[in-house]
């Protein structure tokens, strides 16, 4: 069990790096992320990403 899970944290770990690197190579979703037009290619990376998204979107992420 301890192993099953020891690989499973480290395939989440994989997916963060992936997605990290993906976003600081300029690669972004097309369309806008809310409905007053902020897109996602205008959210930085990193903890800079923080302050750009809507209070509602941060809530959600908190949320689920």
């Amino acid at each position: 069990r301890l192993r099953y899970v020891e690989v499973k944290h480290g395939r989440i770990c994989m997916l963060g790096v992936a997605g990290w690197l993906t976003t600081s190579n300029g690669v972004r979703l097309p369309g806008d992320i809310d409905y007053s037009g902020t897109s996602f290619a205008s959210i930085g990376t990193g903890w800079d990403a923080t302050q750009s998204v809507p209070v509602a979107g941060a809530l959600q992420i908190f949320a689920f």
